[in-house]
């Protein structure tokens, strides 16, 4: 069989595939795919990757609480997270039983760390004991990462995510990808490029040209896709989720406090969410929200209370979860109504948040914040206040790129639910026989690549 080389799109619908020519004309046909729920990046991926839910392979969201120490954690890397295994782990276990090699690359695609695969190169900055960070990458066989920087130069780490996330970074992996395809000629690769996550989240997919930002996703694509070509490989495209526009942001952990159930704890760095104190809080990803209720005897009233919040669409509690019940998941799982998504603030005064709020702090901030696309707009030159807090870092300072904006009605566009139209739902573009149902669920990703793989 060839290579397989799979392309995660992330963002690209139906709709949009007649900016992307490149991609379009790489895979005989299409079919739209059926949402993982959430319809978020660490679920997505881990569903196409082992061909079950979320219930089966334990990533409830792009971060969830851990129990065991009450800390919410996104954004984690460890392979070890996953429950269930992923289809490059199967194809290396039943390659070596029957005595022959296969060899596959996951370049930027998550759960990255301690994979069982070959080549690998995911972001990991280093962090230092005086809260200092530094960006970087990393990867495996030791020094690949290392190689692949003194050649295609430094990964462009400020454009992945952050104010300035943009398109540098996509060029960067798909050139990377090129690379790793030439030198290494992996079985599988997968590729995971961010390009269309950023402006249509800022801007919402009506408020930005969507036909310039597809445009230049196929344009970056072009020497993976020659490379690919040169291979001899079959290319697959998949992607996670569309856009949607978005007019409002929910505050539950908010309504929350204000019906004295979220505790926090006053300190020298702003207030903190103290969940072992609390009786609920969310834990909120996009349009919805992991709420752990601490006392079962709360829930009734929790599950009320956020029923009767504006922006709510639904509330879920044991097997009603469906592909989210999973011992990870909140004791309610709330959905939020399509205009509207979930923003995790807590406090209720501007000048009592913490101090990673108005900064790109994924690692701290108890949910996802989309606040972190912009520069705080009340900056009237940002870039300026960055430089002189990186000048400040450099001459040994302890310092916050403090730029970021608190306010979250900045942001107009989101996702999470399943699009109702099957235009805007993400898509699979691959080889062999097509699939015959109208939409395909994302579970059945797992089996198509399976197959794909086999000698």
């Amino acid at each position: 069989m060839p290579p397989v080389v799979v392309i995660n799109a992330v963002g690209l619908t139906v709709r949009l595939l007649e900016f992307a020519p490149r991609l379009r004309a790489a895979a005989p046909w299409v079919v739209p795919l059926d949402e993982a729920l959430p319809a978020v990046t660490c679920t997505a991926q881990a569903t196409m990757l082992t061909g079950v839910p979320a219930s089966g392979h334990g990533v409830v969201a792009n971060g969830w609480l851990f129990r065991d120490t009450m800390e919410v954690r996104f954004w984690q890397q460890s392979n070890r997270l996953l429950d269930a295994e992923p289809v490059y782990a199967t194809l290396a276990r039943e390659a070596k039983v029957q005595g022959r090699g296969f060899k596959c690359a996951k370049l930027f695609w998550w759960f990255n760390q301690g994979a069982a695969v070959e080549i690998s190169v995911t972001p990991k900055p280093w962090y230092g004991v005086d809260g200092n960070k530094v960006f970087g990458v990393t990867g495996t066989p030791p020094g690949r990462a290392e190689a692949l920087e003194a050649k295609l130069g430094r990964f462009p780490f400020a454009s992945f995510w952050g104010p300035m996330a943009g398109l540098p970074c996509t060029q960067w992996i798909a050139r990377c990808a090129a690379e790793v395809l030439a030198t290494d000629r992996p079985d599988l690769t997968l590729v995971y490029l961010p390009h269309l996550d950023y402006e249509p989240q800022r801007r919402g997919p009506s408020n930005c040209d969507m036909a310039k930002h597809v445009k230049e996703l196929d344009d970056a694509c072009a020497p993976l896709l020659d490379a690919a070509k040169a291979a001899g490989a079959h290319v697959w495209v998949v992607s996670e989720y569309g856009h949607c526009d978005v007019t409002t942001p929910v505050y539950l952990n908010r309504v929350l406090r204000s019906a004295g159930l979220l505790e926090v704890r006053g300190g020298p760095f702003g207030e903190q969410l103290d969940t072992f104190a609390s009786r609920a809080f969310a834990v909120v990803d996009h349009q919805l929200a992991h709420v752990h209720v601490g006392d079962p005897a709360d829930l009734p009233r929790v599950r009320e209370l956020l029923l009767q919040t504006p922006g709510v669409a639904k509330v879920s509690t044991g097997e009603e979860r469906g592909e989210l019940d999973h011992p990870r998941s909140g004791e309610l799982v709330v959905f939020s109504t399509p205009s509207s998504w979930f923003a995790y603030p807590f406090w209720t005064d501007d000048a009592l948040a913490p101090d990673y709020a108005r900064a790109v702090a994924i690692h701290h901030k108890p949910g996802y914040d989309p606040c972190e696309l912009f520069f705080d707009p009340k900056f009237r030159v940002p870039k300026f206040r960055a430089a002189t807090r990186l000048l400040q870092k450099k001459l040994g300072f302890r310092t916050i790129f403090d730029v970021i904006p608190l306010d979250a009605s900045l942001v107009r566009g989101s996702h999470g639910l399943r699009a109702a139209d099957p235009l805007d739902k993400p898509v699979l573009l691959g080889h062999g026989d097509r699939p015959l149902p109208a939409v395909l669920p994302m579970t059945a990703v797992r089996d198509l690549l399976y197959r794909a793989c086999q000698p």
